[in-house]
């Protein structure tokens, strides 16, 4: 089963100076950050799943790409703007639309065609059909009851196949990638509906889409309906879900791929399970920068903390924590300023069990990932995009052990 991250421009600086907190001057980003395929010792996905949304923005909003990111892209192709040759062997690109940044719109803001170009100029491998999100799920729908908004899923399952129709046939005319057609449905019955559609069509390949607000339970359900429908030959590719857990059982009803990034946000979006481990997760270790954590600011502003006093406190977390990592601090010292400083900038948290759990097994130590091994202690403090991220690429380095371990069937 293959995993696809997918790209929003997320890179580190190798030569980040984390005491200083300080980038090389000297610095250019495109050329000198690495990605996470470049970061680790071993890509930890097959793939990268590329957004036109990303790259090119919609009418209600702009990409996360700059205009030169956007040109270089479109001069270099993929296989060369993301340095694919610098890895053990091929990375695919796979192109979607970013159907979830124009959920709201009643349209999709591209054409078929507008798809096609984009995909086949940026060289990619493999590209999946424009969708339409659907906005619920109630396999009650399916047996008669009156389900509100049902028109509308209907439609846009519609709408969805329709260009799905649209698109083989500009890429059989004109394209070399790889097609994916897209799946859309409110219900198991309905997802194999598009699913046998699609194959009517001609598709080998179809990515399920609007799944990740499903439970485990419903994605295997519309899973096993799509089953009775699916020839041999089709493959399904998950879109944003991941569940290691659940791998062998997806792989088990025909599901060849998949793509998230679950694991690498949880780094810095989740408020327990920033470091991942093989046996478990941990938090990390919360020190903000005195001048941009919005809480602190404001009880600075409105005089109820001193701002020297806040600086002395993250600058003594920070001193205390490299020391721990060299033996030269115990525990209970660094844990205790921890907790000092929470109080001025999160009141009402007390994070020190957790804290004392992260330092006391001292995880970062055990890892050799290319991240840990590489900066240390530093990976577990939660404080900016290059230590977050960092721990972000780790995250991933972890996931793929556990996805791997799960489809040989051991138990990681």
């Amino acid at each position: 089963m293959k995993f696809f991250f997918p790209d929003s421009q997320d890179q580190i600086d190798r030569e980040f100076d984390f005491v200083r907190e300080e980038k090389d001057l000297f610095r250019v980003r495109q050329r000198d950050d690495l990605y996470a395929h470049e970061a680790l010792h071993k890509s930890p996905f097959d793939g990268l799943l590329v957004s036109k949304a990303i790259v090119d923005g919609t009418a209600g909003g702009t990409g996360k790409y700059t205009v030169a990111q956007r040109n270089r892209l479109y001069l270099e192709r993929a296989e060369r703007f993301f340095r694919l040759d610098h890895v053990d062997g091929p990375l695919s690109i796979m192109g979607d639309c970013g159907a979830f940044n124009y959920v709201r719109e009643e349209y999709p803001p591209y054409t078929p065609d507008e798809v096609i170009d984009f995909y086949e100029d940026c060289g990619f491998d493999l590209g999946i059909s424009v969708d339409h999100v659907i906005f619920g799920y109630n396999p009650a729908a399916d047996a008669g009851v009156a389900v509100p908004g049902l028109e509308g899923w209907e439609s846009r399952q519609e709408l969805t196949l329709q260009l799905a129709a649209e698109f083989l046939a500009g890429v059989r005319k004109r394209a070399s990638f790889e097609p994916l057609g897209v799946a859309q449905g409110w219900s198991p019955e309905s997802y194999a509906h598009s699913v046998a559609e699609l194959q009517k069509m001609g598709y080998q390949r179809v990515a399920l889409g609007g799944m990740v607000p499903l439970k485990t339970q419903q994605i295997m359900e519309c899973l096993t309906a799509i089953s009775d429908v699916r020839e041999s030959t089709t493959q399904l590719h998950l879109l944003g879900v991941s569940r290691w857990e659940n791998a062998r059982g997806f792989a088990a009803h025909g599901v060849t791929s998949f793509d998230s990034t679950s694991a690498f946000q949880q780094a810095f979006k989740d408020e327990r399970n920033n470091y991942h481990t093989l046996e478990r997760t941990y938090v990390a270790i919360r020190v903000p920068q005195a001048d941009g954590n919005p809480k602190l600011k404001k009880a600075i502003r409105a005089g109820r903390v001193s701002q020297d006093a806040a600086i002395k406190h993250e600058r003594d977390c920070l001193r205390l924590l490299r020391a721990y990592a060299a033996h030269e601090a115990d525990v209970d010292t660094v844990v205790e300023a921890l907790h000092d400083y929470e109080k001025l900038y999160d009141p009402g948290k007390d994070r020190k069990a957790a804290y004392r759990e992260t330092l006391g097994d001292r995880p970062w130590e055990r890892c050799s990932c290319g991240i840990c091994d590489r900066i240390g202690v530093e990976v577990i403090i939660f404080r900016g995009s290059e230590r977050n991220k960092s721990r972000g690429f780790h995250n991933l380095h972890v996931f793929r052990q556990q996805l791997d371990s799960e489809l040989a069937g051991s138990t990681a």
